[in-house]
């Protein structure tokens, strides 16, 4: 399918004049899909393919009232007309459907000249490395886990791939990306009596198989922790100082600010932090930014609307300065769109959503930090988290929280852990930031309970008072 995109272009252009006829604007993204996971446990050994985004096309195009979409699995020059003919159905249906109501204003997108050709850079490709040999790399991971100690039940290693290409055909821009992504997973399960506890420790990179040495020199954290575990006891619930391992901080960034700022939630009047752009709703230390300033696996050189991608601010010293705005709701918004349009595949609609999402580094390190909490905890290993963007709280679960006392890390162990808290509150509490930003993409993030893509998230370690329970 990746050289399929160089056979239909000419077509695919075609497609975009012959659009041009009738609509001011029209555009056409052609997505290739290569994806892939190993895996190997107690139940055996997996190989799978699971199709992440698939392979096709994406047709859209604007009236000056309203927009309509139309996808689909192959295209020749043949099917132009039948293609013009389905988009004029279903901008009339839609017409039709608001019939005596008044529709929001959809402005036709700025559409100014650009052209590239990028692609992401890895050291091994995975298929070239082969089924065998990624096989036989995980089941080695497992295996020196196994060996760690005789505690240890069982281990879980998981390493899955994406590489893609797509295609941006507008009037005026020709936009062109390769990229790739993977990551790894180990799960450790120890046991004492009849008490079992689970450790977990994901990897990524914008990259191929790289990433199982990054993993194979995590297997022994993985174990060490989740032995640690079988010592840990809940914890008495209370606010307490806090200080943040830059996965936890990660987890604090995406569900505090993510989804929040997601601008076409300010379209809906479904997020409060649209009452609150110029305003402070953070620390003076805290500055937040998306985008593609920084290389994991949500990197992009431009989103699934053809918008060009960049570092965008959201918080500049503890200020709110914008969201995340795909194309359509900046247009209904008056503001220029930051390249965060995603589509979960080409089947289905662009979104606001999040990139690479992080918090700016600071001066502090772990150590000062550590040093200056009286009591509280150290945080380390997040699982979950949800927001409530329209009342801005948030609810998270973190694995681990070390014990502080007077500066110092006691050695007890508390778990599991439920972060609350209202988010402003929160952020404003931040006294402080590590220097050095370290950023996970291990996971995706859904839209509600849907239209899942590809994200990281992270910051460096950070020093707040927070609720715990």
């Amino acid at each position: 399918m990746f050289e399929t995109i160089n056979r239909v272009k000419p077509g695919l252009k075609k497609l975009v004049a012959a659009l041009r006829e009738t609509y001011p604007y029209a555009s056409v993204l052609a997505v290739a899909d290569d994806s892939r996971s190993w895996g190997v446990s107690r139940s055996g050994t997996a190989i799978s393919t699971p199709g992440m985004g698939g392979a096709g096309y994406v047709v859209r195009v604007f009236d000056g009232t309203g927009c309509a979409e139309y996808s689909f699995n192959e295209f020749s020059e043949e099917r132009i007309p039948e293609i013009a003919s389905t988009l004029a159905r279903r901008l009339a249906e839609q017409a039709g459907a608001l019939e005596g109501i008044a529709p929001l204003p959809t402005p036709v997108p700025a559409d100014e000249p650009a052209a590239l050709k990028k692609e992401t850079a890895y050291r091994i490709h995975p298929r070239e490395l082969g089924d065998e040999a990624i096989v036989e790399r995980v089941a080695a991971l497992r295996k020196k886990a196994l060996a760690y100690d005789e505690r240890i039940l069982d281990a879980q290693v998981r390493v899955s791939y994406r590489a893609y290409r797509k295609l941006f055909l507008s009037e005026n821009r020709d936009l062109d990306q390769t990229g790739m992504w993977t990551t790894a997973a180990i799960v450790a399960m120890a046991s004492r009596g009849q008490e079992i506890k689970m450790s977990y420790r994901p990897f990524s990179v914008l990259g191929g198989a790289e990433v199982l040495d990054e993993a194979d020199g995590g297997v022994e954290k993985v174990c060490a922790d989740v032995l640690e575990l079988l010592d840990s006891q809940p914890i008495p619930p209370g606010e307490y100082e806090c200080v943040c391992d830059p996965e936890t901080t990660g987890m604090i960034v995406h569900e505090a600010f993510g989804h929040g700022v997601e601008m076409d939630m300010f379209v809906k009047d479904r997020a409060q932090a649209k009452n609150f752009i110029g305003q402070y709703v953070a620390s003076p230390l805290v500055t937040m930014h998306d985008g593609s300033a920084v290389e994991q696996t949500a990197t992009a050189f431009f989103d699934d609307e053809g918008t060009l991608t960049g570092d965008t601010v959201i918080i500049d010293k503890g200020v709110l300065k914008t969201g995340m705005c795909d194309a359509l709701s900046a247009a209904r918004l008056g503001v220029a769109p930051t390249g965060n349009g995603r589509r979960e595949s080409y089947e289905r609609k662009a979104y606001a959503r999040m990139t690479n999402t992080y918090f700016q580094g600071g001066e502090a390190t772990a150590e000062e930090m550590i040093a200056s909490v009286k009591d509280g905890f150290l945080l380390e290993s997040p699982d979950s988290g949800m927001e409530d963007p329209k009342n801005w709280g948030i609810q998270c679960m973190v694995t681990t929280a070390r014990e502080i006392k007077d500066g110092r890390l006691t050695g007890r162990i508390f778990s599991p852990i439920v972060l609350t808290g209202y988010v402003p509150d929160l952020l404003k509490s931040v006294t402080m930031m590590g220097v050095a930003p370290e950023l996970s993409g291990s996971g995706f993030c859904g839209k509600g309970y849907k239209e899942w893509v590809k994200v990281s998230d992270g910051g460096p370690y950070m020093k707040a008072r927070i609720r715990l329970g």
